[in-house]
């Protein structure tokens, strides 16, 4: 089953075991315009071309000191993609912004914050994926390690990331394969990629949602 992000009533859903074919149901052909400053949007397929292949282990590495020191671009460029489109936005509680078991363990033990944000990166030659990323803070590391333990089984519910639409694309489905949770003190920091258009080879979509992993808030 596709883990969904966006589209009507919100919500995403898990995806099987983090495991399985990758869906995306309804996306507008979306393009980055090699010199210009965002996506464009057609009524046609998305393009096909392959992706440009960069040293994974080294994006890794130089990734992530860019990103702990919050430069999501620099640790993009690692990849060979620059961010595209961004929003983010904070929440006051974590029940309303969950379902599942994952619901109702914030019913019994309240977060102390939410922050999200959602990412389109590409490369110059259209291909585009979607970054989810969430921060929840808890009171203590305690109560992070139970959230993520839970969190991190398939199955248990989910945060409701926010809405691909915001983004100018359509609704985009997560299998959970490209996944990634990382504690840090008292807050879980969740990421997630997939493929929005175009071809982003797996192993991409991989190290990018480990270096959203090491944005900060």
């Amino acid at each position: 089953m596709a883990r969904r992000i966006g589209g009507p009533g919100g919500g995403s859903d898990r995806g099987g075991g983090k495991a399985g074919a990758v869906v995306a149901a309804g996306v507008l052909a979306v393009s980055a315009a090699a010199g210009g400053g965002g996506l464009s949007l057609g009524g046609g397929g998305a393009p096909t071309v392959d992706s440009i292949s960069p040293n994974l282990t080294k994006a890794k590495s130089e990734g992530r000191k860019s990103a702990r020191k919050g430069d999501a671009d620099g640790a993009w460029r690692q990849l060979n993609m620059r961010t595209l489109k961004r929003t983010a936005k904070p929440a006051l509680e974590c029940l309303s912004h969950s379902f599942g078991q994952v619901r109702d363990h914030f019913a019994r033990h309240p977060c102390r914050s939410l922050d999200r944000t959602l990412f389109a990166i590409g490369d110059e030659r259209g291909n585009v994926a979607v970054v989810s990323v969430a921060w929840v803070g808890f009171r203590n590391r305690t109560d992070a390690g139970e959230f993520k333990k839970l969190i991190d089984v398939h199955g248990t519910g989910d945060i409701t990331p926010l809405a691909t639409p915001l983004l100018d694309l359509a609704d985009i489905r997560f299998t959970g394969t490209h996944y990634q949770s990382r504690p840090d003190g008292s807050t879980v920091v969740i990421a997630e990629a997939e493929t929005a258009a175009g071809h982003v080879d797996a192993e991409v979509l991989d190290v990018a949602a480990d270096l959203a992993s090491w944005l900060p808030r």
